[in-house]
């Protein structure tokens, strides 16, 4: 039976709105709408989702989700985040399954990006 709930949408806040959507555009080509000056919307992620203006950030360390993104080639990605301004917290790390690296978007907000081996890709892709 297929779940009729399921994750739709996901929120972020942001120090600086302007500077977190001109990260992951350039990061990850993500698509922007805005809703005032306070809240914008992003979509080409995978997910829809938005950034609303607020001082908090969010970190893993701190009990916070983790959005995990899925990359083909890992080291492209981790050079898009630091050419578009991000900072890399942890390096490139193996894990059963595949490879990722964490980052702080402009904003504070921790996320990663992962590579699953292979095996574990062609099953993703099927």
């Amino acid at each position: 039976m297929t779940p009729r709930e399921m994750i739709n949408y996901v929120e972020l806040p942001a120090k600086d709105i302007p500077a977190t959507k001109a990260f992951f555009t350039r990061a990850f080509a993500w698509s922007f709408i805005d809703y005032g000056e306070e809240y914008t919307a992003f979509s080409n992620a995978g997910i829809e989702g938005g950034f609303f203006l607020s001082e908090l950030v969010s970190h893993s360390a701190n009990g916070a989700c983790l959005l995990v993104l899925l990359s083909d080639d890992l080291e492209a990605s981790e050079r898009r985040v630091k050419n578009a301004g991000g900072h890399i917290s942890q390096a490139i790390f193996s894990f059963p399954g595949g490879r990722r690296f964490h980052f702080i978007e402009p904003s504070g907000n921790e996320l990663a990006v992962w590579s699953p081996l292979k095996a574990h890709l062609a099953a993703l892709k099927a």
